[in-house]
């Protein structure tokens, strides 16, 4: 891995660290719906969270401006489809791993296209 981008996942990583009741992506004290509060309330989920948000924030510091747009536009789709799992866990940890995934590949096309 590049040191450029282990710094900024330790630098992540390390802010993330910093917070009180937060997964990595929104405000636990003030999740309302059945997906905030399982994610909330289920360890595994929220390192999922913390996972999917560090891949997305360095994801969008490493593609063209372009590309931000269309990752945005995925990420908000994704929401939708994670906020319909609703409480269901098993639904919510697919749903993580397939954006997760997704993600990951995004970086791989950006690693490929260097230099850092």
């Amino acid at each position: 891995m590049p040191p450029v981008i282990r710094a900024v996942i330790l630098g992540l990583a390390l802010a993330l660290m910093a917070g009180g009741a937060q997964a990595a992506s929104f405000n636990c004290d003030r999740a309302r719906t059945a997906d905030e509060l399982t994610i909330c309330a289920t360890l595994k989920l929220n390192d999922q969270d913390v996972r999917m948000a560090q891949l997305y924030d360095i994801a969008q510091h490493l593609v063209a401006m372009g590309a931000r747009a269309a990752i945005q536009d995925d990420q908000q789709a994704w929401l939708k489809s994670r906020r319909a799992c609703g409480a269901d866990r098993t639904c919510l940890a697919r749903a993580y791993t397939r954006r997760i995934a997704a993600l990951n590949q995004v970086l791989q096309r950006a690693y490929k296209r260097g230099p850092f």
